[in-house]
């Protein structure tokens, strides 16, 4: 009967843990940047890799390595009135999909997650596609999960990228 209550558990994790990934995803496509904020620990971290065999991002080149003061700092500058590269707007759809959870610490109460995305951007009349893999460090709170980590594996990592990118994958 162990083995059971084991496994309802695991899908009711499993669930949860989806959920609060689709959660971030909408929050992202409808530019709810206070809301996504919210969504990471005090310490949490942004981190895209500038290479796929990276273990760290720190001390070494990264495409984003941001805590929350600076992902923080990003939406002022992005929300700025004068915020010229934010001029014409754009739009992205984020597509979140083979959720696994990895990993899971009782005494900590961090789950480790990974996932696969596609990520869609408008901006400018110009179209441009992201995927890869996310790996999430979740940590269990009171008021549900939170981000400690999110790493974000793009497939294209060492392709050429047309502007700097100002949204979040």
């Amino acid at each position: 009967m162990a083995k059971i209550n084991e496994l309802e558990s695991l899908s009711d994790m499993q669930g949860k843990v989806e959920q609060f990934l689709y959660w971030q995803a909408e929050v992202l496509d409808e530019r709810r940047w206070e809301e996504w904020l919210d969504l990471f620990t005090d310490d949490g971290i942004y981190w895209m890799p500038a290479s796929k065999d990276q273990e760290t991002g720190i001390g070494q080149p990264n495409i984003f390595y941001e805590d929350y003061h600076l992902m923080d700092m990003r939406i002022r500058r992005v929300e700025h009135p004068y915020a010229h590269s934010q001029a014409a707007g754009h739009r992205t759809t984020h597509l979140v999909s083979n959720v696994i959870v990895q990993d899971e610490d009782l005494g900590s109460g961090e789950i480790l997650a990974t996932s696969r995305f596609h990520m869609l951007e408008y901006r400018l009349d110009d179209q441009r596609y992201f995927g890869g893999k996310y790996t999430h460090r979740l940590k269990t709170t009171d008021s549900g999960y939170k981000i400690k980590l999110q790493r974000v594996d793009l497939v294209n990592v060492e392709g050429p990228f047309d502007y700097v990118m100002q949204v979040w994958i």
